[in-house]
């Protein structure tokens, strides 16, 4: 009974932290499934150091990381630096701003897997590079490179969807 409602109160959040970072569907779905399970049987090493959400998202994460390594992530050394400009110019309009949130969401989910990963971490799930560097087992500076040419990528496929 418990482990049900703790299942629907994280289940949404949970899957749009997997959903994110492995850019499927079915694969969050999956990722959900193994994540909560992994969860309820080791609910004893849970130590209370953090909110049971923060402890179960990190659970979702590495569950969600481990799938995409599954088909190979490649990330890659770059030291370039890039300029990036952002888009500023969004009507108030609600319709069109719910048109743009979807052409964000399309364009996020057709990146490369490596900058799709960096991007949800940094972006939407609020880790520094420091900590993703750690997760992924890169260097930091690696994670700030995808980073910057994940946000360079995507901000070229929301000009071109214009």
């Amino acid at each position: 009974m418990a482990q049900r409602e703790i299942y629907n109160l994280y289940i949404k959040a949970m899957f749009n932290t997997a959903l994110r970072i492995v850019g499927d569907r079915e694969e969050a779905e999956d990722v959900m499934q193994e994540s909560f399970l992994d969860g309820f049987m080791k609910i004893g090493m849970f130590r209370g150091e953090s909110t049971f959400g923060a402890w179960l998202k990190s659970i979702v994460v590495n569950k969600s990381i481990a799938k995409l390594r599954s088909r190979r992530v490649v990330l890659e050394e770059i030291d370039d630096k890039m300029e990036l400009t952002f888009l500023d110019d969004i009507d108030d309009d609600f319709e069109e701003k719910m048109e743009t949130i979807e052409k964000v969401k399309k364009a996020i989910g057709s990146l490369p897997n490596g900058f799709r990963l960096v991007l949800s971490l940094y972006l939407f799930e609020g880790y520094d590079h420091q900590e993703i560097g750690n997760i992924l087992g890169i260097s930091e500076v690696t994670s700030r490179s995808q980073y910057i040419r994940g946000k360079s990528k995507l901000l070229e496929l929301l000009k071109v969807a214009q």
